[in-house]
């Protein structure tokens, strides 16, 4: 047994040390640790817990309240709608910010760092507590500001960056968005013009993907890259200057007269609707409305432009007039060729060649191009005469039956004028160029069959 007393013996003293220093040694290390990360932290409190701010420039007083979990509201100068994004952004910038040196002399003269006239000085409230955070000048490195924190009268160096903290204004923290929505809860928008109205309905609310389709003034498939262009134009309606209700915003009211386009978004929440305005296209400006009791925004005169679309802009442009998928029966004619491919069972042939095996991937391909070939310009909304277009003589022409035996597709493409050939189709009457591309991948006989000859290039 005495052998083995050396080896208790070990195993208890390293027992004792692995007590004390979980006991004892640990513990401070952490408390050190703690109160280390503490004193680098330029706010006592945490984000989640900061309910107010106090804002101090040389322009006066702002103050800002949350009034419910993740809205802010100013309440001083004035009671308005803050800009959540920018009071969040300058909270998070101050919860994250950091010392980085303490200067210990208490005598330290405030002047050399910008303190004694702050360009800001905030107050942040978190529940009872406060803080006092009075902003300086930039420290020796970029992004980095000397600051005095009111509760122990120190000058810090932070790592508080200028473009968070300088020349903030009222304006900086107002609600600038004048619609406030989400795409897929739209049910409808409605375009008034002074000379016409254009209604787009949502078909497909509650999923996740609008699906938009113009009802008024005409029933047409949308295009939707174009109305969801629309409508993140209106999310980007933003205010670059505001007018009040008062002696200015009367005046102003004055010189509206009618709107050059208004929208109404109609949702099942409610309505939201704003009127844009060019008072004076001399002066270059801009005005919205969203009530006759809420304030006037000054917004950049570019977004009248990018909001009074034109119908044919709207609406869908493929001039088919047939989803490829739909397609039974496809028709094709040009100066060299002619044929006709049938979808069987969703399997292509060659009407004239029904037992000889089509290459799939070639003909949906095609058959796609086809379908989904959009007008780039309109010529004229109503028919013309086909021959000065070369539509007489069609360089192409592809004809097709839909799979319910009803619905047709049709296109036709003429003449070539500059990049542009002229066309037609069946989905929107007129006469339109197209991109002449589909003119060169028009497969023959021999490439639909999987017959290519040998060095032909592929992707005709």
């Amino acid at each position: 047994m005495s052998r083995y007393w050396p080896t208790i013996s070990l195993l208890v003293v390293l027992a004792g040390l692995g007590g004390y220093l979980y006991l004892v040694e640990f513990p401070v290390k952490q408390r050190e640790e703690k109160q280390e990360t503490a004193q680098k932290q330029l706010l006592p409190f945490p984000e989640t817990a900061i309910t107010g701010l106090s804002i101090t420039t040389a322009q006066g007083l702002i103050e800002i309240r949350l009034t419910e979990p993740g809205k802010w509201s100013i309440v001083a100068p004035l009671r308005t709608e803050a800009d959540t994004r920018e009071v969040q952004a300058l909270v998070r910038a101050l919860v994250t910010g950091t010392v980085t040196r303490t200067l210990e002399d208490q005598t330290t003269q405030l002047g050399p760092f910008g303190l004694e006239s702050p360009v800001t000085t905030l107050t942040v409230t978190a529940g009872t507590r406060q803080d006092t955070i009075s902003i300086g000048d930039s420290g020796p490195l970029s992004n980095t500001l000397y600051v005095l924190r009111k509760s122990d009268h120190r000058i810090l160096l932070t790592s508080l960056a200028p473009k968070d903290f300088v020349n903030k204004s009222l304006m900086t923290f107002r609600r600038k968005e004048l619609l406030k929505f989400v795409q897929n809860d739209i049910e409808r928008v409605r375009l008034t013009y002074p000379t016409t109205e254009i209604v787009i309905y949502n078909m497909a609310k509650d999923k996740p993907k609008p699906l938009w389709k113009i009802r008024y003034p005409i029933e047409a498939e949308a295009d939707q890259n174009e109305v969801r262009s629309l409508m993140f134009r209106l999310e980007d309606l933003k205010a670059l200057g505001i007018i009040d209700p008062g002696p200015e915003r009367d005046s102003m009211a004055k010189t509206l007269t009618t709107p050059k386009v208004k929208v109404t978004l109609h949702t099942a929440a409610g309505d939201q609707s704003v009127r844009l305005y060019r008072p004076d296209p001399q002066k270059g400006e801009a005005i919205a409305e969203t009530g006759p009791d809420a304030p006037l925004y000054r917004i950049n005169p570019g977004l009248i432009k990018d909001l009074t679309k034109d119908l044919f802009l709207l609406q869908d442009k493929r001039l088919f007039g047939l989803d490829y998928t739909d397609v039974a029966m496809l028709s094709v004619k040009t100066r060299d060729q002619e044929y006709v491919l049938i979808n069987q069972n969703g399997e292509w042939v060659l009407e004239d060649q029904p037992m000889e095996k089509v290459s799939q991937e070639v003909t949906d391909l095609f058959v796609s191009r086809v379908a989904n070939l959009p007008a780039e310009e309109r010529v004229m909304k109503q028919s013309a005469p086909l021959a000065p277009y070369g539509l007489l003589s069609p360089a192409a022409e592809f004809v097709a039956t839909a799979k319910d035996g009803k619905a047709t597709g049709k296109l036709t493409l003429g003449s070539q004028s500059g990049n542009l050939l002229y066309a037609t189709g069946q989905r929107i009457p007129g006469l339109f160029q197209v991109r002449p591309d589909l003119l060169t991948q028009i497969p023959s006989k021999t490439e639909l069959l999987g017959k290519m000859p040998s060095g032909t290039p592929s992707g005709h």
